[in-house]
């Protein structure tokens, strides 16, 4: 493998191996994130369908005999595909040794699949003490109800977000993206460099478990201990922030605007850029907004009226007041700023050629200031088509091209 010390570019985890055993999504955007950073992402999937995801759609793009699923597409770049039967015993074999080689196992089978398949983690771990392994389930592998099935609005729902989206209480929502899915991944991606960190220092691995459920209550924030500690039971209430007003969307002549008054300063700033009075009785401090936010409101949407959205941007952001449009996702791809964070990558894809994805959210600098950009970045694999390439580095100990 590359030595991220003497290159730099290739990535700060391009000495690492994952195998990736996992499917559909938070396992996969776990070791995304992973190959993202450099390291070399085996994924393995089933001959005949591979990952639950490649048939996941519409929308589909691609020839009629060879369709690509735009899903699968979003969670798994910079990865090699080779199918196995983990049933079988010499695709069982294969994937063995690939764990002898592996610095990291990813799965997120439901409680007790591995072990009946004979792939236990305290047999993956005697053949490799090195290996960490990250188990991602949908409630957790203990418990009362550790054994359950996970998916994404399911935990959503069970673990408190949906009562906090939407329009009001009656009304819960879930969040637009598969959020439970994503945080697990995130969150186990996270645990899999603090467990290699500890490795250099042990020489030993160990197993990291997180939920779709330990994910989304672990981003609960506020919302978590203002019921822990106060005692509040949070609800959903739209657009508006439950402890800053006026923080939300707000209407004006052509459409809406967010805005974000969050300390008292800015409401003054506010108020003297639209000729609002601050020390209005009931509304001068904070704690008197929110509790009369729909008076605040309706104080805020009256002076904005009289404005489009782009000039009162434009004001906004005179007088110094934090705001912003929805954009649209083909608004949001459109935008130069995202551009310039280095949000999308082309890649040349084997069935596609060349297309634009998503990219990754991080970037590094060294110390001077310069970007350090990786070499490239890796289009989704089609289905096994790296299954020939790795078979002939695990035979000749050659890296695969």
């Amino acid at each position: 493998m590359v030595n991220p010390v003497t290159d730099p570019s290739a990535g700060p985890l391009s000495d690492v191996l994952v195998v990736d055993l996992s499917r559909a999504l938070a396992g996969p955007h776990a070791t995304m994130m992973l190959g993202d950073l450099g390291a070399r992402v085996v994924k393995v999937e089933a001959p005949g369908h591979g990952d639950d995801t490649r048939g996941w759609g519409p929308p589909f793009v691609g020839p009629d005999d060879d369709r690509q699923s735009t899903y699968f597409l979003s969670a798994n770049r910079n990865k090699e595909s080779i199918t196995l039967d983990l049933k079988a015993k010499a695709d069982r074999e294969v994937l063995l040794q690939l764990v002898d080689r592996a610095d990291v196992l990813v799965e997120n089978f439901r409680t007790g699949v591995l072990e009946r398949l004979g792939l236990g983690f305290e047999l993956l771990q005697q053949r490799n003490p090195r290996l960490v392994v990250l188990s991602i389930t949908g409630f957790g592998h203990d418990g009362p109800e550790g054994g359950r099935a996970g998916y994404d609005q399911i935990a959503q729902g069970e673990a408190g977000l949906m009562s906090l989206t939407g329009s009001g209480p009656e009304d819960p929502q879930r969040v637009g993206v598969p959020i439970a899915d994503l945080l697990s991944g995130m969150y186990g991606a996270y645990g899999v460099l603090a467990a290699l960190h500890e490795r250099d220092r042990t020489g030993v691995g160990t197993v990291v478990r997180t939920s779709l459920l330990a994910a989304t209550v672990g981003v609960h924030a506020f919302q978590g201990t203002r019921w822990t500690v106060a005692g509040e039971v949070g609800r959903a209430q739209g657009n508006h922030h439950p402890s800053i007003t006026p923080y939300g969307l707000f209407h004006c002549r052509d459409g809406a605007v967010q805005i974000s008054v969050g300390s008292e300063g800015l409401w003054k700033r506010l108020c003297a850029g639209f000729g609002l009075d601050p020390a209005t009785e009931g509304v001068a401090t904070n704690p008197e907004r929110v509790g009369h936010r729909d008076r605040v409101i309706a104080l805020v949407e009256e002076v904005f009226a009289d404005w489009d959205a782009e000039p009162l941007l434009a004001r906004l952001a005179e007088i110094g007041v934090p705001a912003g449009k929805v954009r649209t996702m083909d608004e949001v791809y459109a935008w130069d700023q995202v551009a310039s964070q280095g949000l999308l990558v082309d890649v040349e894809h084997a069935v596609l050629g060349k297309v634009q994805l998503p990219g990754p959210p991080l970037r590094f600098f060294d110390a001077e200031g310069a970007e350090v950009t990786r070499t490239g970045h890796a289009a989704p694999p089609t289905l096994d088509q790296h299954g020939q390439s790795v078979r002939d580095w695990l035979a000749e100990g050659t890296q695969p091209s």
